[in-house]
């Protein structure tokens, strides 16, 4: 069975910076795709960043130029490094990996953008 951990949700000031990694338990290469999403209090999950097995990366409006997704193939990981942070990011953040008609979640890693 396949397993996403996420991990490097914290408390952090407005305009500080995170570094979110999911850790695989399996080849990456496996996953067409994978992927960040945010879940914030009373809305609805959405795509924040996502990257493909040929290194095709895509974001959503709000993070761009802001945010960053890389893989380490040889870790099996997938981060989400996130500068300039805002309170609206605030977020349980979620890794997702796709392939063929599966899909995987991770079980969440809070951040919370406040001073």
């Amino acid at each position: 069975q396949v397993q996403l951990v996420e991990s490097g949700g914290d408390l952090v000031q407005p305009g500080g910076s995170l570094r979110l990694s999911c850790a695989v338990s399996g080849n990456i290469f496996s996953f067409n795709s994978m992927g960040w999403f945010r879940q914030a209090p009373g809305k609805e999950r959405e795509l924040v960043a996502v990257i493909t097995i040929s290194g095709f990366t895509n974001y959503k409006d709000s993070v761009k130029g802001r945010f960053t997704i890389s893989r380490d193939n040889g870790k099996n990981t997938v981060y989400l490094q996130m500068n300039s942070l805002k309170p609206e990011d605030t977020a349980v953040y979620y890794c997702n990996a796709a392939r063929a008609s599966q899909v995987f979640w991770g079980q969440g890693t809070q951040v919370t953008v406040s001073s």
